[in-house]
Order: structure tokens, then sequence, then C-alpha cells
């Protein structure tokens, strides 16, 4: 399994800002080891955001991704102590799943 995301989220005036750092290879498959061969593909397909169960964000990521993505985002919505779970699945089968209170 992945390392823990680093997700900080904070309310103000009603609007909720979210940054999150994932810690993930993204490999696109097209690139070759010292060996030559052909390092398999190995990035995240999809990723959700949830506050208080209620979905936030959706979205759909590529091999054109780069390593450790850095996504930032804000929704209508949230107060401080609530939920936030950020989540994703990659083309393996892999998945990550982390929570935050909002700030």
């Amino acid at each position: 399994m992945a390392s823990p995301m680093r997700i900080r989220a904070a309310a103000k005036d009603g609007v909720t800002e979210v940054r999150v750092l994932m810690s993930h290879v993204m490999e696109t498959g097209q690139r070759k080891d010292s060996s030559g061969a052909v390092i398999p593909a190995h990035f995240i397909t999809e990723l959700t955001a949830k506050h208080n169960d209620r979905l936030v964000l959706a979205a759909e990521f590529g091999p054109s991704v780069s390593t450790n993505p850095y996504l930032a985002f804000k929704f209508a919505g949230g107060a401080k102590g609530d939920k936030l779970v950020v989540s994703w699945v990659d083309n393996k089968g892999d998945s990550r799943s982390d929570e935050v209170q909002i700030a």
C-alpha cells in the first residue's frame, strides 16, 4: 500500500480549500530501465473527495500526470471539524483512502 496522502483542508466564508499531495510512482509505461526493458505502466486512474459522505470531487487521471501528484481544489460548504475523505484507485487495482478534519 502507498504512503498516506498529505491533506490540508480549511474552511473560510462558506468555501473549503483543499490541498492534497499523493505519494505514487505514476509510471507512464513508456520509459525503459537501465537494461532497456520497458517499465510497466502504474498510475492513478480515479480520484474522489467526499465531504461528510457527499461527493465534492470526482476525477480521472492518466499516465501524463507527474510522480507524487499535487491537487488543489475548492468546494462550497464545509465547516471546522467536518470530515473530508480523499480516495484513489490505480490501474493495478491498488487503492488508498485517507481522511482529515477540516480546519
